[in-house]
């Protein structure tokens, strides 16, 4: 019987991670893989299992304690010392152990199942559509590669289009393309075959790794940025602070104020003379405010059947664009407000990294630069240009539709996504005439079909023609107006002349262009930042949020992203681990949904119970003269919680919260059913959808109990 040293083994990357648990004592008997100690990073806690058999003689360590590989944890009493290497601890979650020669390998590097390996260099490889985050049944919007193309690795292979963006997936390794599997239209999700390949030569079979995730995760994320080498600056600074925020829309201006509150000198880099962003200022504020006189426009034509004439509304175009500035201004003013009370340090100018520590921004007045110890990356995203769309004032995107320099004619929206519909809904109720193309076989992509189909039957005759599968090719600026040429199944035969051609092809997210590889910060090629579930970079001090770390790009994800990031920031145990994350078009009918949806359910091979009640039903609905929509909620069969629904109706957007909740509490149909909820109103579908669902509902005809 001898002594012997029970060390911390290898552990990764991590250093000084803190003890939280001692699981042994003195005189305890211990067997191999018995857990002694736990261990808690700031990305997750790590269990260390003994790789000895023996009785403790004394422990080194206590709950507080820092330790790193190496560090002596107890003495054991062992029958024969020294002859056992140390086992690795269970990986972290969302980062696995490294596998070093004298340890055995972590769970994700054990020998893999044939079918689970990447063919020895030189073979044959399937490529196959990787970790894509939550979305499923995404669809296929082009194809980059053929048959005989010689392709890099990183190279881009096929692009995905989401209801809000657009997504490349990367090639794993050099090669030659043997052949496509997928083709445009194609919906495909994580594990779908997209081509094979014929790997270069020279090398050994490698193991197929599953892409780290984090929540939200675009197609990038699959595979890993390198990381730059940091530049050093070694200028004066103008400012220091403990905290730096780049941009200012809704996620960033929600973490500075967030580190603010926690105690921390924040300075703010904001581009424009505003804060708010692209939402606040040319986005999701201001379309809403033109949403909103749309619809009181189309109510008043309505209210004739209801035995009330207004007459033909006329449009201010003037007025009605004070009243958008005015709702802008309002919202605009009260952050600047909040920011001086937080005694946020707010720097107006063009911010680029010039050193891990170190931002230089480029104002008006000159250039500064700013020290800080923490940053958070909050630059967003801009519109996707169409390279053939020509340099002309009729061709805008959605910041250029905002502006309402006039009414068109004719107008064309070139995208059916979530924003080409909404600005397509508003000019269409102030009189324009609308196209829309969609490359696509459906507009709206992302939300299940039934939920759409409502909207499509809702706005037959709001638009003049609606090209699904059909690629705009061509456009020629003249001088009375855009002719663009199509191509596809309603594609017309001759160019068509628009006045006004709204470009709404998805965002792209601005990681590029801020200098971000002086800071040692990895951007992939399409400039996303790939983070951990606390929104941490590569570079530990340095965080990313919003459309910069992709799907979906969403305000409100942004915001709970940017808190998240300042908690970890100050070092509190923050994680973004969001259930759901809802999405809304704000058309007319609305149409809203959260969690899983069907289509997902399905890909995914989740077993899936829905209840649907209708409108038609609803006492409030009917009363408001809008009774075409539906409450859908989606359960686990066998728990009965509600794990996903969809809304498509006036006022979905806000009606969709509750579910939204109910996912995050894990409620059930019953729970969801027996909430008594006020009567008449639209909310109060989701309680009857539930009670639907188990059975109980007096509203519908008898339905059996599931």
């Amino acid at each position: 019987m001898s002594l012997t040293e029970l060390k911390v083994p290898d552990i990764g990357d991590f250093q000084d991670v803190d003890v939280v648990e001692v699981n042994i004592k003195a005189g305890d008997a211990i067997e191999k893989e018995q857990g002694v100690l736990t261990l808690e990073s700031d990305k997750a806690s790590i269990e260390v299992p003994s790789d000895l058999v023996g009785t403790v003689k004394e422990v080194k360590v206590k709950a507080g304690d820092k330790v790193s590989q190496g560090t002596v944890i107890a003495l054991v009493e062992t029958a024969d010392a020294g002859s056992e290497k140390p086992a690795a601890p269970a990986a972290p979650a969302g980062k696995p152990a490294a596998a070093k020669a004298d340890a055995p390998a972590p769970k994700e590097a054990a020998a893999p199942k044939p079918a689970e390996q990447k063919p020895a260099a030189g073979g044959s490889q399937d490529v196959k559509v990787p970790d894509i985050g939550d979305f499923t049944d995404i669809p296929v919007i082009e194809i980059h590669v053929k048959a005989g193309d010689t392709v890099e690795k990183e190279q881009s292979l096929v692009t995905l289009e989401s209801d809000k963006a657009t997504m490349d997936v990367p090639s794993p390794a050099a090669g030659t393309v043997k052949e496509v599997k997928v083709k445009i239209g194609d919906t495909v999700s994580e594990g779908t075959l997209i081509l094979t390949l014929e790997r270069q030569g020279g090398g050994v079979s490698e193991v197929e790794e599953k892409p780290k995730t984090a929540a939200p995760q675009p197609a990038e994320k699959a595979t890993a940025a390198p990381a730059p080498k940091a530049a050093s600056f070694s200028g004066s600074a103008d400012i220091e602070c403990d905290m730096l925020v780049l941009g200012a829309g809704p996620g960033g201006y929600s973490a500075a104020f967030r580190a603010a509150d926690l105690g921390m000198n924040t300075v703010i880099v904001e581009r424009y003379a505003t804060l708010g962003g692209v939402c606040l200022n040319v986005g999701c504020i201001p379309s809403k405010a033109l949403l909103h006189a749309a619809a009181i426009t189309d109510a008043a034509k309505e209210l004739a059947h209801h035995g009330i004439s207004f007459g033909e509304p006329t449009i201010d175009l003037d007025k009605l664009r004070e009243f958008k500035s005015g709702v802008v201004k309002k919202l605009t003013g009260g952050l600047a407000g909040m920011a001086k009370a937080r005694k946020v340090q707010v720097v107006t100018g063009v911010g680029k990294f010039v050193g891990p520590n170190h931002m230089e921004i480029e104002g008006e007045g000159g250039k500064k630069v700013v020290q800080f110890k923490k940053a958070i990356i909050a630059a967003g995203s801009q519109a996707v240009k169409l390279p053939f769309m020509p340099e002309d004032p009729r061709v805008v995107d959605s910041t250029g539709a905002l502006e309402l320099r006039q009414i068109p004619k004719r107008m064309l929206v070139i995208g059916g996504g979530i924003i080409g519909l909404e600005m397509a809904t508003v000019y269409a109720s102030l009189g324009a005439e609308i196209d829309v193309v969609e490359m696509l076989d459906v507009l709206m992509a992302g939300a299940d079909r039934d939920l759409v189909k409502v909207w499509e039957k809702f706005n037959a005759k709001r638009f003049a023609n609606v090209m699904l599968k059909t690629k705009t090719t061509k456009a020629e600026a003249k001088d009375d107006g855009i002719y663009v040429s199509f191509e596809g199944e309603k594609a017309p035969a001759e160019a068509q002349r628009y006045d006004l051609v709204l470009v709404a092809v998805g965002r792209s997210p601005n990681g590029g262009k801020i200098g971000a590889d002086k800071a040692g910060v990895a951007v992939t090629d399409r400039g996303f930042i790939n983070v951990d579930k606390q929104l941490r970079t590569n570079v530990e001090h340095i965080f990313a949020i919003g459309d910069l770390v992709g799907q979906p790009m969403l305000a409100h994800k942004a915001v709970h992203e940017g808190h998240v990031a300042a908690e970890a920031a100050h070092g509190e145990k923050a994680y973004f681990d969001a259930l759901q994350i809802p999405s809304v078009a704000y058309t007319d009918p609305e149409v809203a949904w959260a969690g899983k949806t069907e289509d997902q359910c399905k890909a995914e091979g989740i077993k899936y119970g829905k209840a649907t009640f209708p409108w038609a039903a609803s006492g409030r609905a009917i009363a408001n003269g809008r009774d075409e929509g539906f409450t859908k909620l989606i359960f686990d069969e066998e728990t009965h919680r509600i794990i996903g629904g969809g809304i498509v109706g006036t006022n979905a957007g806000d009606l969709i919260s509750e579910v939204c909740l109910a996912i995050e509490m894990g409620a059930d149909a019953e729970d969801i059913g027996k909430t008594i909820h006020p009567h008449p109103t639209l909310g109060e579908s989701i309680g009857m959808a539930a009670e639907l669902y188990e059975g109980v509902c007096t509203d519908l005809p008898p339905q059996r109990k599931k």
